[in-house]
């Protein structure tokens, strides 16, 4: 009854379903070990951001690029506010506002995109307090550059002037004239009354959208497997009822056809 297992459809069948099975089972598992590492991720953020207020701030150059390892760390930058910006649409603590951003001309010649804080309501350049004159030395987290989609951040599109939705050199570059770090820097202590940014997340760490969407690719690809055993089987199952209907003599309805129709019709047919 089950010779059929050894025609090259089945063949083909087994084989398929021999390699799917496995590699559903590992899409999966490597799905749920990158939310995992995210999980671990969320749970020392807090441990990383105490060790990284209790070290002593080092300059910009020797924490660059921005990686997970430096993200968050306190550096130092000396040189001369420039172009203020505002980032609008930032939530903090529930509410609805917009970072300060100003840029710090530094002595190396390149600007550093330098958040002083957070203000409520809507963006509002006259609102914004005026950045400190002269020359000055700015201490801060160290922040990699944002892109659309990291961390509620939106595009760029339809913003006024003065304003930009991602803190990016990317970004950046069309409303600026110089070069710019491809980083950005929170303070420590926001100024003129502002409300300080806390340090987010490294893109791509944490219990961000994409972690979850992590967590549902996991059971997607489980069920993928149960369903493809779940398609053998019922495969299986057809297969044998076939075969034993045949060992029977029993022809499917639809394929019957019978066998006295031609003659009853030629003898109907009238002879002229």
């Amino acid at each position: 009854m089950y010779r059929f297992l050894l025609t090259p459809r089945w063949w083909g069948i087994n084989v398929f379903v021999l390699l799917a099975i496995p590699f559903c089972v590992f899409m999966g598992s490597w799905q749920l070990s990158r939310f995992e590492a995210r999980v671990d991720d969320h749970r020392d953020a807090k441990a990383r951001a105490e060790s990284n207020r209790e070290e002593a701030a080092r300059p910009l150059t020797e924490m660059l690029p921005v990686d997970k390892a430096t993200s968050g760390k306190q550096v130092t930058a000396r040189g001369r506010y420039g172009e203020q910006l505002l980032v609008p649409d930032r939530e903090l603590d529930g509410r609805s506002g917009y970072y300060v951003l100003t840029l710090l001309r530094t002595d190396g010649g390149k600007a550093l995109p330098v958040v002083r804080g957070w203000l409520p309501g809507t963006a509002k350049a006259a609102e914004a307090p005026a950045p400190p004159s002269g020359e000055v030395t700015v201490t801060g987290a160290l922040q990699a550059s944002e892109q659309p989609g990291d961390n509620g951040v939106s595009a760029q599109g339809g913003l006024p002037d003065g304003q930009t939705a991602a803190i990016s050199s990317a970004s950046l570059i069309n409303l600026v004239p110089y070069d710019l770090y491809d980083a950005w820097v929170t303070l420590d202590t926001a100024d003129a009354g502002m409300t300080t940014v806390p340090v987010s997340a490294t893109p791509n760490t944490g219990l961000d959208l994409k972690a979850f969407q992590n967590l549902g690719y996991t059971g997607e690809w489980f069920v993928f497997a149960g369903f493809v055993v779940f398609m053998w089987f019922r495969l299986l199952r057809r297969e044998v009822e076939f075969a034993r209907d045949a060992a029977l003599g029993i022809v499917p309805e639809e394929a019957a056809v019978p066998a006295s129709a031609p003659a009853q019709d030629e003898a109907s047919t009238p002879v002229r």
